[in-house]
């Protein structure tokens, strides 16, 4: 009996090896197909970083399955919508990981939003690139099987104040921030410059997340007699805050962060939002590489997609290619451990959307090279400042 078992154990393991059955070990891998997960803001406010990020994923996606696939699988895409409401990120994460038995994790909605979810994401050990909200925590310290792509919101304020500090000498600054792990990062930027410049600070807000009327903190700010104004705010906030000013009558130098540098920001803001400085480090629309990418995109989306795109796209775009690459370099056969390693060494990746991506041993972060842009209302675009 024992030797019949052992025989039908070894020609069973034989079959399952000659047909990929080793496979079955890895989830979201079939003979055609390989999974990929994300969670993002798709519906509210927020919907415009995450619905343009998911973009940038589908436009890799339609890439590398135009070109065959990744070793002659298919790539299919699960997107769940987490409404920017943490506890849905986190239910809409062990879904995709646990139901849908996805493959690697892309995106992942805003910074609290994935701080939220590391401890799942790290529990379940899956290959994850994150692309969405850049933030410190989510690398200090370095998790196995989580990348980030971008500039942490730190980094970005440092640039951008040192920017404007240098054009404007001698000025009063104010500065608003949200009150969440967002504004905290974008207030320690800040001060941290405002120590070494020695800047005048005549006006520090914090507002409520959420908060819509901004009509007494403008006022304030007015009254301060702040000349550069650092605008901390997300997608709506800086749009109120804007048109606050604009009916006060008062333009300080504005600067705002990579989150509201989207065009449909510079047509809700009007003429209040002509000039305005924006730091980022992806590619700006308005110069060569943003036009190679737009017509790159255009026939793997649809239009109403095409017209969703937006800088999200881009920091999406490159985060897919960076995960599609690692796991094709794995061969017929990935598993998660042979993709985390092939994402480790990732190496100066070359995307057309932002500098080139790297990683290494206990790196996780590809700390993209930053630029500062300007607003031009005309032509609803930021273009780059030389």
């Amino acid at each position: 009996m024992r030797n019949h078992l052992t025989t039908a154990s070894i020609l069973l393991a034989t079959t399952l090896l000659a047909g990929g059955g080793a496979f079955a070990a890895e989830p979201g891998i079939t003979d055609t197909e390989i999974l990929i997960g994300d969670v993002e803001p798709l519906t509210g406010p927020p919907a415009l970083l995450g619905v343009a990020a998911s973009i940038g994923h589908k436009i890799a996606i339609a890439e590398a399955n135009n070109a065959g696939g990744i070793n002659g699988r298919k790539i299919k895409y699960v997107l769940e919508d987490d409404g920017y409401v943490t506890a849905r990120t986190i239910q809409g994460v062990k879904k995709v990981i646990e139901v849908d038995k996805v493959f690697a994790m892309l995106g992942m909605s805003g910074s609290g939003q994935s701080i939220a979810v590391m401890p799942v994401l790290e529990k379940a050990g899956i290959p994850t690139v994150i692309d969405v909200a850049p933030v410190k925590l989510l690398w200090e310290p370095p998790r196995k099987n989580v990348f980030v792509v971008g500039q942490s919101y730190e980094e970005g304020i440092i640039h951008l104040v040192n920017y404007l500090a240098e054009k404007n000498p001698g000025k009063k600054w104010g500065l608003i921030t949200q009150d969440d792990d967002y504004g905290i990062t974008v207030r320690d930027g800040f001060d941290s410059v405002v120590k070494s410049k020695k800047l005048k600070v005549v006006y520090s807000g914090n507002y409520k997340k959420g908060q819509q009327d901004f009509s007494s903190d403008m006022l304030q700010l007015k009254d301060s007699g702040a000349e550069v104004f650092l605008a901390g705010g997300i997608i709506a906030e800086n749009i109120a805050m804007m048109k606050e000013l604009e009916k006060l009558n008062v333009k300080p130098v504005t600067g705002i962060f990579w989150p509201g540098r989207i065009e449909p920001v510079l047509k809700l803001m009007g003429p209040a939002g002509d000039g305005i400085f924006a730091v980022d480090y992806v590619e700006p629309f308005a110069g060569e590489a943003g036009k190679a990418f737009l017509e790159k995109a255009r026939p793997l989306v649809s239009e109403a997609e095409f017209k969703g795109i937006n800088r999200y796209t881009m920091s999406g775009y490159a985060a897919a290619k960076v995960l599609i690459a690692a796991i094709e370099r794995c061969g017929k056969q990935p598993t998660w451990a042979c993709t985390i390693s092939e994402l480790e060494k990732t190496k100066n990746v070359e995307t057309g959307v932002m500098a080139p991506i790297s990683f290494g041993p206990g790196i996780r972060f590809s700390n993209q090279k930053l630029q500062i842009t300007q607003a031009d209302t005309a032509t609803l675009s930021f273009k780059p400042v030389k």
